[in-house]
């Protein structure tokens, strides 16, 4: 292991010293921050995108892109970052400061076992405690042990892990060199609340019986609050806020710290129910009528010579105006029941029915269906062509559907490309049309996917965790509009998601999902707050919450 160049106790691990760091054009991502972390202590960076939290901790070991010019000093266990050679920055990453990132299965190679994926640190900081593989991969039986998985778990690709594991390989790999500095970069974003926990008490773990420095990025309060002493909140590029981890969650001072505070879901909270303008109030009247019915549905994969059933004889209604939150684990089944009822996935038996007849099994038939039954995918990013623009982006299901005669001002396809922008309130339209998704926000992305769903006059939603990676605040942007969407046009949504907050925020009704089969299902009062099935309790007792705190 590399030399630590000063004493351990003698200086704080990081320093940020009156720090300014703008990109290309201009743009000030961070703007005049101090912060001192000291050793073995526990921070949390939390804002909405663009407030500048990443671009400061990816500072600490230059993994700014070239077009980023920083003014001030970044100290890492007492040493001046930019003064730092490449060899010497080199030997400083992994061996002083390592960093988790948020997307595991996109950090991960997806053609290498991820035990060689541990040991590469380890090789690349070869000494003489791991001078060949076998030292380095009994190394990394340890490192699996640290993070609560078994060595056998190293033998596997990443396609093969859940998101939870994947992000425990993450931890794993950052810890490999002993560093004394962890960055963790949104590390739970889009896992499922288990999951998340047990993340979260790896990390709580770590920093006990390790003496780790960690600095946590979020958006989440009540994610940092879990595992962080300390929070500081930037907005603009600036602090705006920095103290104890409770006292911020709880009793937030500052005007955005009470913005971030509430735009987090308190389950049994009436103010955490969503209301769009001009309804009477959280819940909803029974639907007129069911728009999709599932019956004695079951969908059967082969794995390995083995069989493996995703979906196991699921029965489920879905009626007009109402918005049903399907909730449940990664791997519960959720996104195969939603594929099938798209006619994405085949059955193994039961069958779908959409306004009280079949789904149509033939290739035309199934085309006007999906036109009726809308998917909005998780991922804007993926979803959408990053070389089209928003209004190709829009128009290509009225294209598909040769619902437009043309593409010109005035033509049927132009006003129901403007007419759906403006449902998702991409207003004015004009201003969107040439974008490309690049230029767009997060939440104003996930509104281009709404919008091109919105463009064929679709009967119902199915959005497969809508909101899971955005800002608070976005977060409650696209939540509102699917209420103002029903409250507009009647349009119900079945909701995928692992977030019971979510489910509070806005569902009529919730249906819980475990092992292929629904558990659960009535109106969200009934669930949330007198969950009859252990399993409901058992997601239900590891959601963070304000009392949740450390």
């Amino acid at each position: 292991m590399t030399v630590k160049a000063v004493p351990r106790k003698a200086v704080p691990a990081l320093v940020w010293d009156d720090v300014r760091v703008t990109y290309a054009g201009g743009i000030v991502a961070v703007d005049g921050v101090s912060l001192e972390i000291e050793r073995g202590g526990t921070v949390g960076l939390a804002g909405e995108s663009g407030c500048g939290k990443s671009t400061l901790a990816m500072s600490v070991l230059r993994l700014l892109p070239t077009s980023a010019h920083i003014e001030g000093r970044v100290l890492l266990l007492g040493e001046d970052v930019a003064d730092m050679t490449w060899g010497h920055l080199r030997a400083v990453r992994w061996t002083e400061a390592a960093i988790v990132f948020q997307g595991a299965m996109h950090s991960l190679n997806p053609v290498r076992q991820v035990r060689h994926q541990v040991a590469e640190a380890l090789e690349l900081h070869r000494t003489s405690e791991f001078p060949d593989s076998t030292a380095r991969l009994r190394r990394v039986d340890e490192l699996l042990a640290l993070v609560d998985l078994s060595p056998a778990k190293g033998k596997a690709y990443p396609h093969e892990l859940s998101g939870g594991q994947r992000q425990r390989i993450m931890i794993a790999m950052a810890l490999a060199c002993d560093p004394e500095v962890i960055i963790a970069d949104e590390p739970t974003t889009a896992l499922d609340v288990i999951v998340q926990a047990q993340v979260l008490d790896v990390l709580r773990n770590l920093v006990r019986d390790r003496g780790l420095t960690l600095v946590m990025i979020s958006h989440d309060l009540a994610v940092l609050a879990a595992v962080c002493e300390r929070i500081v909140v930037m907005k603009d590029g600036r602090i705006v806020v920095q103290g104890d981890a409770r006292q911020i969650l709880t009793g937030p001072v500052h005007e955005h710290t009470r913005e971030l505070a509430a735009a987090f879901p308190v389950i049994g909270d009436p103010a955490s129910r969503l209301v769009a303008s001009g309804e009477a109030g959280a819940g909803h009247t029974a639907p007129a009528h069911t728009v999709l019915e599932v019956r004695d549905l079951t969908v059967d994969f082969r794995s390995r010579g083995q069989k493996v059933r995703a979906v196991d004889h699921v029965n489920l209604t879905c009626g007009s105006g109402e918005i049903v939150a399907l909730v449940g684990q990664s791997g519960s089944g959720k996104t195969t029941l939603a594929r099938t009822i798209l006619g994405l996935q085949a059955p193994t038996s039961g069958e779908v029915l959409h306004e009280g007849r079949p789904m149509p099994r033939r290739r035309a038939g199934l085309k006007a269906y999906r036109r009726q039954v809308q998917y909005v995918l998780q991922d804007p990013s993926a979803s959408l062509n990053p070389k089209h623009t928003v209004y190709e982006a829009v128009a290509e299901g009225i294209r598909i559907h040769r619902l437009g005669g043309g593409d010109g001002e005035g033509s049927d396809e132009h006003e129901r490309v403007v007419r759906a922008m403006t449902r998702a309130e991409l207003t004015p339209p004009e201003r969107f049309f040439s974008a490309i998704p690049q230029e767009l926000s997060g939440g104003q992305r996930q509104r281009v996917v709404i919008a091109g769903a919105l463009a064929l006059d679709p009967t119902y939603l199915v959005a497969d965790e809508p909101v899971a990676s955005l800002d608070a605040s976005v977060r409650g942007e696209i939540l509102t509009l699917l209420l103002q969407l029903r409250r507009d046009l009647g349009l119900g949504a079945l909701v995928i998601t692992h977030d019971l907050g979510l489910a509070w925020n806005i569902a009529d009704r919730v249906v819980v999902m475990h092992q292929g089969r629904i558990v659960e299902d009535g109106p969200v009062e009934q669930v949330l707050l007198d969950p009859q099935h252990d399993y409901t309790r058992s997601l239900l007792k590891v959601v963070p919450s304000k009392l949740g705190v450390r």
